[in-house]
């Protein structure tokens, strides 16, 4: 209890509240970005491990009663290659971590997710099937992206959004995805020991905002708006990404 306490005093624990309520609201909305909303907030107050860790703590609850229709609506020969494409790279992406000061994490996540909007915004995508080695490779870049910024989701956002698979395949393999690289990264921290018990409980007290986001935004979002609903989702991703750069502090 006294642990829960003191960490009730974090600096700006409301804003990492209110980030998460966000990002939470924006994957109701387009099905993926809590992670470009999250981490640019979270990287202002925390370590970039503690805040990755902390992201994988609460994002990994969320999608849990998703993950049976994910895997039904996605072919699991191909997540398991993406999967494991990711996973390889992701130690590789946790060592160019520890290496990192965090001020340069902040410009690099805000970065990221600034070149991810305008792709997404201006309709860059990758229009064709994917072939198995180019999914490989998108998967292990963003396995490395995942243990370096904790963004494992832009490559294989990109490689898939613009591809002809319906929209349910595409959001089931991008979640899967994402749930296999979130246990990935996570055992890779504890094995390092680059994950504290602060970070975990800040984690787990984010939960609550996170679902509650997600259900917001879930319940709101119309198909017959999905681009307005979009736009505001990008909206709050500039805030988020713009509010993180050190030059405002």
């Amino acid at each position: 209890m006294d642990e829960i306490l003191r960490i009730l005093q974090t600096d700006g624990l409301i804003w990492l509240a209110l980030a998460v309520f966000f990002a939470a609201i924006v994957r109701g909305f387009c099905g993926f970005g809590s992670a470009l909303v999250y981490l640019p907030v979270a990287a202002q107050f925390l370590e970039p491990a503690s805040a990755i860790a902390s992201m994988i703590v609460f994002g990994m609850i969320g999608p849990l009663p998703l993950i049976p229709r994910a895997i039904h609506d996605s072919k699991p020969k191909e997540v398991m290659r993406l999967g494991l494409a990711g996973v390889i790279g992701i130690p590789l992406g946790v060592f160019l971590l520890t290496r990192l000061e965090p001020e340069m994490f902040r410009w690099l996540v805000s970065g990221i997710a600034l070149v991810t909007l305008v792709a997404l915004g201006s309709g860059l995508r990758y229009r064709r099937a994917p072939t198995a080695l180019l999914a490989m490779a998108t998967g292990f870049v963003s396995g490395i992206f995942g243990g370096f910024v904790g963004l494992a989701g832009p490559p294989v956002i990109l490689l898939y959004l613009g591809g002809q698979k319906k929209i349910a395949e595409i959001r089931a393999t991008i979640l899967l995805f994402l749930f296999i690289t979130d246990i990935a990264v996570m055992l890779t921290f504890l094995v390092r020991g680059l994950i504290g018990i602060d970070a975990a409980i800040i984690g787990a007290l984010l939960i609550p905002a996170y679902m509650i986001g997600g259900l917001i935004g879930a319940r709101i979002f119309n198909p017959a708006h999905e681009k307005a609903f979009r736009l505001i989702a990008y909206a709050i991703i500039t805030i988020a990404l713009l509010t993180g750069l050190p030059i405002f502090d």
